[in-house]
């Protein structure tokens, strides 16, 4: 099966993706990580893309949609795949469909998991990342998923606190990004959503409040 993840930072949306890959076995693919991997890999999307990224500019959509449609159609997602981080806008939206479309390749289903602002913003300034795996739950003000005497609740390793992850100012701009339903990434969801009938992929919606088993329970019912 074919996935495409939205959630706000702080909505578990990397948190979920790992228990999927981990039972579905198939990859667990971030926008971010294509980036560096072609940019290390010195390919010619990746000499390109790291011309933009050097002078601060965005990388353009014909140069980071040709990366993604490459990584989809390699061996290890011959059974399926989730891919998050990208698209962020209604048009990067368009024409990742319409790729996929020319590319043969089928998005089954599209999920969106939902949550308020304020409940994903006190989430964030609550994460510890492990050192080990940084989709590890760990949480200082959600009692559930707590670290363990300072340490990683699953596996025991050190603990970090990511730079933006205590920067408000910071935080309030990606959720800016995000939560903007005309232009921004939720509106990017919104586009599938409104063509989920008519290509037959199924659109659903979780309630990110809930506890990681739950929504792991809800989203697994759906699929």
């Amino acid at each position: 099966m074919n996935i495409l993840f939205f959630g706000p930072n702080g909505s578990g949306k990397g948190t979920q993706g790992a228990i999927l890959k981990e039972k579905y076995k198939v990859p667990h693919i971030e926008s971010g990580a294509i980036f560096r991997e072609n940019i290390k890999g010195g390919t010619e999307l990746g000499k390109k893309a790291k011309s933009f990224i050097d002078a601060g500019d965005l990388v353009p959509d014909d140069i980071t949609i040709p990366m993604i449609l490459d990584r989809l159609q390699r061996e290890d997602c011959k059974d399926g795949w989730l891919l998050d981080g990208f698209p962020r806008t209604p048009v990067q939206s368009q024409k990742l469909d319409e790729s996929l479309k020319s590319a043969g390749i089928k998005l089954n289903f599209v999920v969106e998991i939902d949550l308020d602002r304020e409940i994903a913003k006190g989430r964030l300034t609550g994460r510890r990342l492990c050192e080990n795996d940084p989709n590890h739950p760990n949480n200082v003000n959600i009692p559930a998923i707590a670290p363990k005497d300072g340490k990683c609740r699953v596996c025991g390793g050190a603990l970090s606190t990511r730079t933006d992850d205590i920067d408000e100012g910071a935080i309030d701009k990606r959720h800016d990004i995000y939560y903007d339903d005309k232009e921004g990434t939720l509106a990017s969801a919104y586009y599938f959503r409104d063509r989920a009938a008519q290509d037959g992929s199924k659109y659903i919606v979780l309630d990110g409040s809930k506890s990681v088993p739950e929504v792991t329970d809800a989203l697994i019912a759906q699929l």
